[in-house]
């Protein structure tokens, strides 16, 4: 039986079933075309989440309660996870204090952004272009040399970062470029990288599902068969929006520890 759907499947792609490409994620421009204001849909994506996000948090900020409601806890708990579980856990309370508003923001908006991907109208995540996580990593890289400077001074941060002390000097000639690499290159990559590939490969592995099932029970010839293919690809299509309903949390939860993390390793330590 999954034989002969691996090659009916195999088949379909051969035979008009509309599936996704790269293409998708570099839409044609659909507001202000040809000006540097210009907007296409994951742009649109993107303002339209932020400006839901804002609302939604302005709302429940105004109509706070002392004694919270359901909707007033269940915010106030995601804002407890993050900070206690996250921030408090890594950093500590006393140090932690000042980066638990960009945290939260992190970890927030990178969760509506992730939930794009299966919200219908939008049907794509907007953090899966490769600006939106470089952004959120450039943000970190910032925070952590501030941190960094703010803690040791500008030539005890460059220090400590290129200058590994008990190496020989000579070998600084080495180590020092690699040193400086990991930190403007490899930890900013190793963020947006992460972030930006589960986006694009779970929307892929989702609309192929779709795309498969719509043409297998609308668009098949043989209706015998089509329907139970159909049926199948439909079931798989629920499942990874499933997965993908958890991987955008994971994905802003791995985010957020590991832009905590980094900015933790620019405090000197005793």
């Amino acid at each position: 039986m999954f034989e002969s759907v691996s090659k009916t499947t195999i088949l379909a792609a051969g035979t008009g079933a509309d599936l996704p490409t790269v293409k998708d994620f570099l839409p044609p421009e659909i507001l202000f075309q040809g000006t540097p204001f210009a907007i296409n849909r994951i742009i649109l994506i993107r303002i339209v989440a932020t400006v839901i996000l804002l609302s939604v948090l302005a709302l429940t900020a105004s109509h706070a309660k002392l004694v919270p409601g359901r909707w007033q806890s269940m915010i106030e708990m995601g804002i407890g996870f993050i900070r206690d579980g996250v921030v408090y856990s890594v950093m500590g309370e006393l140090r932690g204090k000042r980066y638990v508003s960009m945290i939260v923001a992190l970890f927030f908006t990178i969760l509506v952004f992730n939930l794009c991907g299966i919200i219908p109208g939008a049907n794509m995540a907007a953090t899966a272009t490769v600006a939106m996580p470089l952004a959120f990593a450039a943000w970190t890289l910032v925070q952590y040399c501030w941190a960094g400077i703010r803690e040791k001074g500008a030539w005890g941060f460059i220090r400590d970062e290129c200058f590994t002390p008990g190496v020989p000097w000579p070998v600084y000639f080495l180590l020092a470029p690699i040193q400086l690499l990991e930190l403007i290159i490899v930890r900013p990559a190793s963020l947006t990288i992460r972030l930006f590939a589960n986006m694009v490969s779970g929307h892929l592995t989702l609309a192929t599902c779709l795309a498969f099932a719509q043409y297998w029970v609308f668009e098949a010839s043989n209706k015998l068969t089509g329907v139970p293919v159909g049926a199948m690809w439909l079931v798989g299509g629920l499942i990874m929006t499933l997965f993908e309903i958890f991987v955008a949390f994971l994905q802003a939860y791995v985010f957020a520890i590991l832009t905590t993390a980094y900015i933790n390793l620019s405090y000197p330590e005793e």
